[in-house]
């Protein structure tokens, strides 16, 4: 196939995925006004929908491996597309994420982050929403589920290497709980920007999960160690040797 062509398909695949999530959200709108799971249970269909969808107009296939936690953990996922962001989501029962505070009022998603559990983030004031939400979680306030984190705090490109925050540890230290690493080669097929979608399977794994009780630093390097080794096997597997 040649590249005009796929970069058309993509170009479609990407219009209608848009148009797919006014759909779903419209659609489902009244269930998440009732209820939490209303709101989930709409994620979850517009996760199964992007990603039926993918495989056929794009020839972009999605596959899962390791254990999905179902408990109450935080997920430390690699983060390179808007991708993992739903294939990470629609792989757990009840995922939230902290996420930009401006997205709250974006139609659909602003809503439904909310409902879902997501936590709001000012830009600049990170410490001070990490605060809020372990006071949250202290009070019994906080909706339950697996919290999605990103520790190098934004999207990076396969093969470049930047640092991975103290932010993570912190939370990991203070809500006592285990941490699942996620590692995936999905950049490669489906990037941070630009409109070319490249055919294959993007992977995305779900690593063993790391026990509470560790020191900061001892569980951030830890982290960044079995991240960063995963997703480099995983861009090896896909051809990627950069």
């Amino acid at each position: 196939m040649s590249y005009a062509i796929q970069w058309l398909r993509s170009l479609i695949f990407i219009g209608q995925m848009y148009v797919a999530m006014l759909v779903v959200g419209v659609l489902y709108f009244p269930a998440a006004i009732v209820s939490r799971h209303g709101a989930i249970a709409g994620c979850h269909a517009y996760v199964r929908y992007v990603r039926w969808s993918s495989s056929w107009m794009i020839g972009l296939k999605w596959e899962i491996r390791g254990t999905p936690p179902t408990d109450e953990v935080m997920v430390a996922a690699k983060h390179q597309s808007f991708m993992d962001v739903l294939a990470i989501y629609g792989a757990i029962p009840r995922g939230k994420f902290i996420m930009k505070a401006i997205l709250k009022y974006a139609p659909i998603i602003g809503q439904f982050g909310l409902r879902i559990g997501c936590i709001p983030v000012n830009r600049g004031k990170r410490g001070a929403a990490i605060k809020k939400m372990l006071e949250d979680v202290k009070a019994g306030r906080a909706l339950p589920g697996q919290l999605i984190i990103y520790p190098q705090g934004t999207r990076i490109a396969p093969g470049v290497k930047a640092k991975y925050k103290i932010g993570t540890g912190l939370l990991y230290r203070e809500l006592g709980q285990p941490v699942v690493p996620v590692a995936t080669n999905a950049g490669l097929f489906w990037p941070k920007r630009g409109i070319y979608r490249k055919p294959g399977t993007a992977v995305f794994e779900f690593l063993p999960q790391i026990e509470q009780g560790l020191d900061v630093d001892v569980f951030m390097a830890r982290l960044e160690e079995e991240i960063e080794t995963a997703c480099d096997r995983l861009n090896a597997e896909a051809g990627f040797n950069g």
